[in-house]
């Protein structure tokens, strides 16, 4: 299926969905809602991929709110509004829920919602120049939607300043509160990325997607007993699963297991 507010490619197990609006710098819009949440649902489903990029053309990676869009909005009912934020938020939980490993690769500035797609990614690599900022106070709203993710990616204690200061924050210091893993020149975000996505094409496809929802089974999670239970089992699963078999035979064996392609992901 085309798409108008997206650029998809996928090579070598590496889909790559790039946001396509650089004259409105990437901003959202109804269009660009359903189109990402199509994109992510689309390549979450398909056997080939096993890692997805979330890229962006221009000077901005996501501005948050298109213009027009937000000129809508101002005159939506209560019940409009409530439908509009819902497709907003269903699009954030695929990413976030996509089965595959998600990369945000930043390369521009990141504002209001845009910062809601990058923390919804499991990894972000932002370039040094980026800059990042909630700013949906200034304009009297909250980051009410996106506020999920982005607590879970910068933690609460960032949050309660970056929420209600909206200051603006540079990559250094996304790095330093955890809302991006890594900071790089410009030229090197390629590449940066690319030796993201090798990893994780080259691990166990199933065991990588088991992972990924390891870490939202347990990561605010009491542990209990239940909860050491499900571990339990959960390794005992992979243990007796082909993929774990083969993992384990091949590296008593000294040799590459079945799962990686036949020129292994550069």
């Amino acid at each position: 299926m085309s798409y108008q507010t997206l650029l998809i490619d996928i090579s070598r197990h590496v889909a790559t969905i790039t946001l396509n609006r650089p004259d409105k710098r990437n901003a959202f819009n109804d269009e660009v809602i359903a189109e990402l949440t199509r994109a992510f649902t689309e390549c979450g489903q398909n056997p080939d991929v096993r890692a997805v990029v979330l890229a962006a053309e221009g000077k901005a990676f996501c501005a948050g709110a298109d213009l027009n869009w937000m000129r809508r909005m101002a005159d939506y009912t209560r019940e409009e509004n409530l439908a509009d934020a819902g497709a907003l938020a269903e699009m954030l939980r695929v990413i976030y829920t996509c089965p595959k490993p998600t990369v945000a690769a930043v390369q521009g500035d990141v504002y209001a919602g845009g910062m809601g797609l990058v923390s919804a990614c499991d990894i972000a690599i932002a370039v040094e120049d980026a800059h990042f900022c909630l700013s949906e106070v200034k304009l009297g709203l909250v980051p009410a939607t996106i506020s999920p993710y982005v607590i879970r990616a910068m933690g609460p204690r960032a949050a309660h300043r970056y929420f209600l200061t909206a200051e603006v924050f540079d990559a250094a210091k996304a790095e330093q509160i955890g809302f991006v893993h890594q900071t790089v020149p410009a030229a090197g975000l390629a590449d940066a990325v690319a030796a993201v996505t090798k990893a994780l094409v080259n691990a166990g496809p199933e065991a990588v997607k088991t992972c990924k929802q390891l870490v939202l089974d347990v990561a605010h999670a009491d542990i209990t007993p239940d909860l050491i239970a499900q571990t339990v089992a959960g390794i005992a699963d992979i243990r007796a699963s082909d993929e774990g078999k083969e993992g384990v035979q091949s590296f008593l064996q000294k040799r590459k297991p079945n799962w990686l392609p036949e020129k292994p992901a550069e």
